[in-house]
């Protein structure tokens, strides 16, 4: 089998496993964050779970650049990928606060979709596609790289709104007020959501895509999880609050 043959193979798996997991989460709660019960195994405390979830994803793209052919379109498509990846796996298990441990299971088939995902996406930008330099000034570049500019400011002012709301030694939860958490329970999904969308169409392309269809079949039932768990907890959560789209759902 040649590399090209696996790419299409994991690209169609990538896009199958999504209509999958999307309907799968809606009746399975995963057990991670303040969803975390028995029943799933041994646990991994939260940081080092959480860097070992999302490091294949900092470094399967990084050796796909480093073994295809280096251009400089192809290294600000890493630099942008990075950008949400190093804060992703680094920076953001650093600023946790409290942070219940993850099961084994989930660190395990968090790292296997990096290891897929970012192996599919980097092998189409550094091994198969070829993108021009006038690329970086096409429209669909442009309107893409806004969309995930967005994106990631709105994820990272939406986990630190979470963060305030807790005082040091503080590990319960409460109702955020602030920014987008006005509007939607999973704002910092939104913002996620927003971001592979704009990857999808700044690389145009299948692989940015599958990523893009993948991550709302994984954070949209999720925010209903996280949703319904609020309007569960807190008796006085705003009735008119979406669940990850705000105004729409």
């Amino acid at each position: 089998m040649t590399l090209d043959a696996l790419y299409d193979i994991l690209l169609t798996a990538q896009f199958a496993s999504a209509a999958f997991v999307f309907v799968a989460l809606y009746f399975i709660t995963v057990p991670y964050g303040r969803h975390t019960h028995t029943g799933w195994g041994p646990l991994v405390p939260a940081r080092p779970g959480w860097v070992a979830m999302e490091l294949p994803a900092v470094v399967t793209i990084l050796a796909l650049y480093a073994t295809g052919t280096i251009t400089l379109v192809g290294t600000v498509f890493l630099c942008i990928w990075q950008m949400h990846y190093i804060q992703r796996t680094f920076l953001f298990p650093l600023l946790m606060r409290g942070g219940r441990g993850t099961p084994v299971v989930i660190v395990l088939f968090s790292v296997m979709f990096n290891l897929m995902n970012g192996w599919v996406n980097g092998w189409w930008l550094y091994h198969r596609a070829s993108y021009d330099i006038s690329w970086l000034w096409d429209p669909r570049f442009i309107a893409g790289l806004a969309v995930f500019i967005a994106g990631f400011i709105i994820n990272l002012h939406s986990d630190q709104v979470l963060r305030a709301l807790r005082k040091p030694g503080e590990t319960g939860y409460k109702v955020p007020m602030a920014g987008l958490h006005r509007f939607v329970a999973s704002p910092n999904y939104f913002g996620e959501l927003l971001e592979w969308t704009g990857w999808a169409i700044l690389t145009w392309s299948w692989a940015g895509l599958a990523f893009a269809v993948f991550t709302a079949a994984n954070l949209v039932p999720r925010a209903h999880v996280h949703w319904k768990w609020y309007r569960n907890t807190f008796p006085d959560y705003p009735a008119e609050r979406r669940r990850i789209i705000p105004f729409i759902y």
